[in-house]
């Protein structure tokens, strides 16, 4: 296997952000404040959300979801790439981090296209599914509980459309999904999702190395 990625070495990293990222300062603040948090490593890194808001400009996403905000980076690197009339459904159960993500889509003018649903996101995705928004969707990204990522997968699957795109995060699990030692429940599930992607003929899929790892799957 000559041909295998590079494994980053701080250096490389810092390098490699230096001659790609291209991250608004509302974003940068944003990631930031959210370092302050115990839990911000639930975070994505700034690069993916550049890459994410690429696909988004690629496919010219109108209609995008989210299942898990957390503070709002990923949601506001989709919604300054979306269009003026673009629209993102956003799920999470947290009051107190969307606070954050509500008050940083404020300061970079594009609350007005995203919808938050405080609820958990599977009774969100029934109540799209059954307002017949099937098929609707441009783009989706999973960035939840990973027991639930099979169910959220479900769904979105049904609520994308035909050539639509799902990117769903966190698939290499900082490499514990490889390591056959560790039982944890969350890698176990990542484990046994990661396996049902790569033989769902329902979507044409590629994993990324990129942050903690990002499986994109296009709607057949």
């Amino acid at each position: 296997m000559g041909n295998k990625n590079l494994n980053l070495s701080d250096r490389l990293y810092d390098y490699l952000l230096s001659v790609s990222l291209r991250e608004p300062e509302v974003l940068a603040e944003l990631r930031q404040e959210t370092a302050q948090f115990p839990m911000s490593i639930m975070q994505i890194a700034p690069e993916q959300g550049q890459f994410m808001a690429l696909l988004i400009q690629l496919m010219g996403a109108q209609k995008a979801l989210e299942v898990g905000v957390f503070t709002g980076y990923s949601s506001l690197s989709v919604a300054l790439a979306m269009p003026p009339e673009g629209k993102l459904v956003a799920c999470d159960i947290s009051e107190e981090y969307t606070a954050i993500a509500k008050r940083y889509w404020q300061k970079a003018g594009v609350a007005n296209k995203i919808d938050l649903r405080i609820a958990p996101a599977l009774e969100t995705l029934d109540q799209l599914l059954a307002s017949g928004q099937a098929n609707t969707f441009d783009f989706a990204f999973i960035d939840a509980d990973k027991k639930n990522y099979p169910n959220y997968y479900e769904q979105a699957l049904q609520l994308v459309r035909p050539g639509g795109l799902i990117a769903i995060d966190n698939v290499l699990w900082s490499g514990r999904v490889a390591d056959p030692a560790d039982q944890d429940g969350s890698t176990n599930a990542i484990r046994a999702f990661n396996q049902k992607l790569h033989q769902d003929e329902r979507v044409r899929i590629s994993l990324l190395p990129i942050a903690d790892g990002l499986t994109l799957a296009m709607k057949v």
